[in-house]
């Protein structure tokens, strides 16, 4: 019909059926107009191609439209179903919104990756399965435990992948994963998998080796070697210009071991750089329960922090470690001219004894703040991480303090004992405030003000998390709905959800509704929910939960 034509027809409609203007007239009275029913949220499509949503491991979600503080309730929200899987889902689930598959058509496909070495696609909605692989060789079985209770029974793909979405024809899936074959040789492997069909790309996959200069542990004239069977990927990769980097840290603390940064060609899946952060000691690693290294992408800046081990208090002209070992340290990296380099650090005075008490920052993730304003005016760059000594540290990231053996003093901000416990998570962010959920203890929200985070916290979740406390999740519309999502390692696990404005009012958790309705299984300790487009989306030991409104 010719458009003029439709709105003629339309006009008239309205005249006839009283709607859309003062209605018809009979007389002195009038026909009331029909209610207009309020319109629906206006539907938006969200990624969640890596850890914590973004490379500053932000954790925030401000696409959300559906998730709004009166939907969620036991009453119109819920799981919906659980999607079984062969293995622990360790690693975050990632979500891509409108992926076109063969049939031509656009899907919203969640990818979970298993201990078992299998990642799977699966439409978010339905549960369909798109495809399935495993990323074993052939006579390979994922790798037993090495004897370590950390990651148990089984060890496969442990590492939350990252997902380009340029990367090939359709996107691409980097995954790591860990396996032994039949002669009792352990192996890592990064793969590169079509996101449309899950088959290898780039001539993957590629073995990781490496070798660094150094004396120490695993070293072989004068080159440390980097020995598969020691080490597990437990960071989540980052994507960081064309550059695909995996963190390494070892079972249990079992010797020898150091930490490793090692970065691939996106494209190539060659090795660009690597890095090694005790290679004249021990330990140093990264292993952060699983929080994927942070970047300050505008300015090409890596952010780690790093396990006990080795620092060398002798430290050279430019005040660095003179050996070039930082255990027990946030450490900001770049990259140049195939080089990966430490440009700046800082560490506590006493932190020889924390890490010889294993009393490390290399625990907990690293978060990366926005820029914020100080109170003289100024644009501050800050990060912030937490390990196992309850007190939560914020650094300049242009200037983040080295180490001094007096005092704490070159340090941006120290908060002393403001967390009930040791931090195996992450942080949050949202609005200005900064999110910390410790073993033990309840997940406390910390406003910032001036550049500098605010004690007492101005609000505190009423549940305690046990070990390992909790990695929570923000979703909002901009700064309207705010809810931190948090999931409870406890059996049956449970997944609350908050008023990120004021923690102290639940909105709801899956134990609320009858007949165990929401329950979906066993905790899984490290996993993180993933929020996107009015799901909720929990890996478990041998499943994905979803979760969201009924209608």
């Amino acid at each position: 019909m010719h458009t003029k034509f439709r709105g003629f027809v339309a006009s008239i409609f309205l005249l006839l059926t009283g709607c859309g203007g003062s209605g018809l007239q009979t007389g002195s009275s009038s026909i009331n107009p029909v209610p207009t029913p309020p319109a629906p949220p206006v539907q938006t499509f969200t990624n969640v191609l890596t850890f914590h949503n973004d490379v500053a491991r932000t954790g925030q979600n401000l696409t959300e439209t559906v998730l709004t503080h009166a939907i969620v309730n036991p009453t119109s929200f819920g799981k919906l179903f659980s999607f079984p899987v062969d293995g622990k889902v360790d690693a975050q689930p990632l979500y891509v919104s409108q992926l076109v598959l063969s049939d031509q058509l656009t899907h919203s496909v969640v990818f979970a990756a298993t201990e078992h070495d299998s990642v799977y696609a699966f439409d978010a909605k339905t549960g369909t399965v798109y495809w399935q692989v495993t990323l074993l060789a052939r006579g390979e079985t994922p790798s037993d435990d090495l004897g370590c209770g950390q990651v148990t029974p089984e060890i496969g793909i442990t590492a939350t992948p990252v997902i380009d979405l340029t990367a090939g024809p359709h996107g691409t899936i980097y995954l790591l994963a860990m396996s032994k074959d039949n002669g009792g040789n352990y192996h890592h492997r990064l793969h590169a998998l079509d996101i449309t069909t899950g088959f290898e790309e780039f001539g993957g996959p590629t073995e990781i080796s490496a070798s660094y200069p150094g004396t120490g542990d695993n070293s072989v004239n004068g080159q440390v070697i980097f020995a598969p069977k020691q080490y597990n990927s437990r960071p989540g990769l980052l994507l960081l210009n064309g550059v695909v980097y995996t963190g390494w840290g070892s079972h249990c603390d079992f010797r020898p071991y150091t930490g490793w940064l090692i970065g691939y060609d996106r494209l190539t899946l060659r090795q660009t750089a690597v890095f090694n952060f005790a290679p004249n000691g021990s330990g140093g690693a990264l292993w952060n329960s699983g929080a994927g290294m942070a970047a300050d992408a505008a300015n090409s800046k890596i952010f780690v922090a790093v396990g006990n081990g080795t620092f060398d208090t002798t430290l050279d002209a430019n005040g660095f470690p003179n050996q070039g070992d930082f255990g027990n340290a946030f450490v900001r990296l770049s990259l140049a001219n195939g080089q990966l380099t430490a440009e700046d650090y800082w560490t506590m005075s006493n932190t020889v004894s924390e890490s010889s008490q294993d009393l490390d920052l290399g625990s907990g993730g690293v978060m990366l703040l926005p820029d914020l304003t100080s109170a003289s005016g100024q644009t501050i760059k800050l990060g912030t991480g937490s390990g196992k000594d309850g007190n939560i540290y914020v650094f300049d990231r242009t200037n983040m303090g080295k180490f001094n053996p007096q005092n704490n003093s070159t340090l941006y901000q120290q908060l002393v004992g403001v967390l009930g416990g040791a931090v195996f998570s992450t942080p949050a962010w949202f609005n200005g405030t900064v999110y910390y959920g410790a073993v033990g203890d309840r997940i406390r929200a910390f406003n910032v003000s001036a550049a500098r985070l605010v004690t007492p916290p101005a609000s505190m979740s009423d549940t305690f998390f046990e070990y390992p406390g909790a990695t929570s999740a923000i979703s909002a519309n901009g700064t309207s709905n705010p809810i931190l999502w948090a999931v409870e390692n406890v059996n049956p696990a449970v997944l609350h959800a908050y008023d990120a404005t004021n923690l102290v009012n639940e909105l709801y958790n899956s134990n609320l509704a009858g007949s165990g309705r929401d329950q979906f299984g066993a905790g899984n300790k490290f996993i993180v929910p993933t929020v996107a487009d009015g799901r909720v989306f929990v890996g478990t030991t041998n499943s994905v939960a979803v979760f969201g409104p009924f209608q």
